[in-house]
């Protein structure tokens, strides 16, 4: 497979720069001393003197998607939600069909949120009322095969197996009794998505992900995360005790857990061709998934 390195975002360099410098000369912000933070998805960038953190979205992202993120983000700021902030402007930027939001910076300690901390505001999340916007369903399975009908690079034989395993777990997905109300869910919660208030608390980020659906998609999204990611399972169980609800002990979780470890593992395979070096941690997962190995510590892509 042939690669082509380009910028976090799916850009080229220079198109990212350009992005920001019109966006930050729109938002009247200066981006002098602009530092990539993350970029394995979208392009987040700090402008540290403004105290600004700069999110460019992934090239092909709807711009109305973005749009009714951040309508979604200000109504949880009415309410007094535990999220970051947005930048007071209007917002999001276009620029040439890309869009940029811009987000108070929360200056943060080494290490990341614990499992723990997650607890309170997913569950204030779980229990909102419904927001005054359309929220779009919760689908990992379609979101399996769209990564599935995108990815080249794998093998034909490999190909055959993850569609073959998707189509099993749908099914057993029909079977399963959900325990919690339907509700507005995060989609991706884990250390990486909150973030330190300084004040022993934690707050949400990354809101592009948020949909309707069941909670339980959220809770095992954490204990994935434990357990995948090296925290552990006394980790987890902090949270579990912390929420009031321990995913392990429901008898969909073996399903659950299957369907979302396979969408974090298609999903990776479908951007390999933009970030080639993830590529080996993606085929090692897979072979993992082949073996029944349910243990395999996971590498953070």
């Amino acid at each position: 497979m042939t690669h082509v390195v380009i910028a976090p975002g799916g850009f080229d360099k220079p198109e990212m720069h350009q992005v920001l410098q019109q966006a930050c000369a729109m938002a009247g912000l200066d981006h002098g001393d602009a530092r990539l933070l993350r970029g394995h998805t979208n392009a987040v960038i700090l402008l540290e003197r403004e105290q600004t953190v700069v999110k460019i979205a992934r090239r092909g992202t709807n711009t109305e998607d973005v749009a009714r993120t951040v309508a979604f983000v200000r109504h949880l700021m009415d309410l007094g939600f535990p999220t970051v902030p947005l930048h007071p402007i209007g917002q999001p930027v276009i620029i040439d069909g890309h869009a940029t939001t811009f987000w108070h910076y929360l200056p943060q300690p080494p290490h990341p949120v614990t499992a723990a901390q997650l607890a309170k505001p997913l569950h204030a999340l779980h229990t909102l009322p419904t927001p005054p916007l359309v929220l779009p369903r919760h689908d990992n399975i379609a979101a399996i095969r769209r990564s599935l009908a995108t990815t080249s690079w794998l093998p034909g034989r490999t190909l055959a197996f993850l569609n073959d395993y998707a189509d099993q777990l749908a099914h057993a997905l029909t079977t399963v009794d959900f325990a919690l109300p339907d509700g507005v869910i995060q989609g991706d919660p884990q250390h990486r998505n909150a973030l330190h208030t300084g004040q022993g608390e934690a707050v949400l980020c990354d809101w592009d992900t948020v949909t309707r659906g069941q909670p339980e998609w959220d809770l095992v999204t954490v204990e994935i995360h434990c357990r995948r990611f090296g925290h552990g399972q006394q980790h987890y169980q902090a949270f579990a005790d912390a929420y009031g609800f321990d995913i392990t002990r429901w008898s969909g979780y073996p399903t659950l857990a299957a369907i979302r470890e396979l969408r974090m593992i298609t999903t990776n395979a479908r951007k390999v061709p933009q970030a080639p070096s993830s590529q080996r941690e993606v085929e090692r997962r897979i072979a993992a998934l082949q073996s029944h190995d349910r243990q395999l510590r996971w590498n953070i892509l």
